[in-house]
């Protein structure tokens, strides 16, 4: 037949084309197709932006936790002492840290003792909470144990040498070498009661874990020191499990439980952020879709644009109708000017939202400076910088939904342009 064309031929490119670039003054409509590509380019960045940051949050923000933090605790129920006491102390811990070693999936176990304390140097006071842990285990705390962001050996890490984290250093004024004193109300026991026990260390080692809340108030102490320091000669307060897969720690429980005895209680890290992780991901859903209602604002922009192409063309579609093409081809042809406009914005809100992913970091200290500082506080958002993490799901996923509106819309104004009647286009011409 006469003037039948295959589908999305070069002469349909061609028009398309000519459509696109045409000025007003032609009959075109640039600027709408300027403010549709502009629309869709910015909707699509800001997309792939906010997932990159969503996922480089909750990966730093895990990752912290993973990193300084038992991916498991092991501690007792409450029981009766032969004294009459009750307590929470583990008697049996060198035994009952062999048991939980022999788990499958189980990496390192560390028993400690812990308390609160408070920290003074050069008239500075500071509430902290004291780890006491053997040097060899605290060697094997990944975050810890990072000399890129560490002062100090940790290998002077013993006998009344101790490790402190970057905050509770920076609070009290002190560096490495210097002493620090600790108090404890809970000291030695006289005929006049209580009294608190103090005692100096020195400042052997100073990390920084990346949380805010770990380096402003951890202070780790050797686990001999810390037993005499708390009264807590021959036991200890709970048992620090770090395990191959933390995503997969509650399918361990039994085993764990099993093997650490009968009074043995588990509490997992999911357990201490689970509610913050479920909250961090109800709040990305709800984000995705705002975002996503962003993109079908800015793709029906390009419904505007090709409804006045249309009406403009309406004498070009009455001559290419007359002349014998099909209404496929016209319905290809303004297909094209409103898909192709959505693949170039879509494409440009990529590289933007990638650029943006992979230079965050001198992105955000320039917002920072431009702000005055304080933009970030991390004693609010526990992490120190805003980071992002570039994924390609949520790469391909801000790509489909763009090129799938970007379709679905176009469809509806070029099925208009196809099924006008040349007769009625070209009766006043």
């Amino acid at each position: 037949m006469a003037g039948r064309t295959a589908p999305f031929s070069r002469f349909e490119w061609m028009i398309a084309w000519r459509y696109l670039r045409a000025r007003r003054a032609e009959g075109g409509v640039s600027v709408m197709t300027w403010i549709s590509l502009v629309g869709i380019t910015l909707a699509v960045f800001a997309l792939i932006a906010t997932l990159a940051v969503r996922s480089g949050f909750r990966d730093e923000f895990v990752d912290t936790i993973l990193g300084a933090n038992a991916h498991v605790t092991i501690y007792s129920q409450l029981y009766e002492t032969e004294d009459g006491q009750r307590s929470r102390m583990i008697e049996d811990y060198a035994e009952m840290a062999d048991r939980v070693r022999q788990v499958e999936g189980v990496t390192r176990v560390a028993p400690l003792v812990k308390g609160q304390v408070m920290a003074t140097a050069n008239g500075e006071n500071a509430g902290v909470e004291i780890f006491g842990i053997s040097p060899d285990d605290l060697a094997t705390i990944p975050r810890i144990a990072d000399p890129e962001t560490s002062r100090g050996d940790i290998g002077a890490f013993g006998g009344e040498t101790v490790a402190i984290g970057s905050g509770v250093a920076q609070i009290l004024g002190v560096g490495v070498g210097d002493r620090v004193r600790v108090i404890s109300p809970d000291g030695a026991k006289t005929a006049f009661g209580t009294s608190p026990r103090v005692s100096a260390f020195e400042v052997g080692y100073i990390f920084t874990a990346g949380r805010y809340d770990i380096d402003r108030t951890r202070v780790y102490m050797p686990f001999g020191a810390a037993q005499t320091f708390f009264n807590s000669e021959g036991v200890a307060d709970e048992l620090e499990v770090m395990v191959e897969d933390p995503e997969e720690v509650g399918a361990m429980g039994t085993a764990l439980l099993q093997a650490a005895g009968e009074r043995a209680l588990l509490w997992t890290w999911r357990d201490a952020s689970g509610s913050f992780l479920r909250a961090l991901e109800v709040e990305d859903n709800v984000m995705f879709i705002i975002l996503s209602i962003l993109v079908l604002i800015a793709a029906m922009n390009i419904v505007s644009g090709l409804i006045m192409l249309v009406k403009n063309k309406g004498r070009d579609i009455g001559i290419l109708r007359t002349i014998g093409l099909t209404e496929g081809a016209v319905l290809r042809v303004f297909f094209i000017c409103g898909a192709l406009t959505g693949t170039i914005g879509t494409l440009l809100g990529v590289i933007l939202g990638c650029l943006f992913a992979l230079y965050i970091d001198p992105i955000f200290a320039a917002v920072n400076y431009v702000m005055g500082g304080g933009v970030w506080d991390p004693s609010i958002r526990g992490i120190y910088a805003l980071p992002a993490k570039l994924e390609l799901g949520d790469v391909l996923s801000a790509v489909l939904l763009s090129l799938g509106l970007s379709f679905v819309v176009t469809i509806f104004p070029a099925r208009r342009a196809a099924r006008l009647d040349p007769v009625e286009a070209l009766r006043y011409e």
